[in-house]
């Protein structure tokens, strides 16, 4: 399945609580994107908190734009990535 890198950008910043209501939070994200065949790996945020790269595997850029849309996120860039993992060269 392909991977991808999408960026979020977050006007008034992305703010998670750490507690049940962050992990419902991101559990009913996970849930969403199953709906479009579209899996969350991780996501890195920026220290400000208004922009989020998250790697996500999915069939399309049109199913992470999907599931994005249903679960109220930004997708502002969808890019195709692959891995290069620098001690594979070792």
């Amino acid at each position: 399945m392909p991977r991808y890198l999408v960026q979020r950008n977050f006007a008034d910043g992305l703010f998670i609580p750490v507690d049940a209501d962050g992990a419902k939070a991101c559990l009913d994200v996970v849930e969403e994107n199953a709906k479009h065949g579209v899996t969350w790996v991780h996501s890195y945020v920026s220290p400000d908190k208004s922009v989020s790269y998250c790697i996500y595997d999915g069939p399309s850029p049109a199913a992470i734009r999907e599931a994005a849309q249903a679960a109220n996120l930004p997708a502002d860039q969808i890019t195709e990535v692959s891995v290069l993992d620098p001690y594979f060269y070792h």
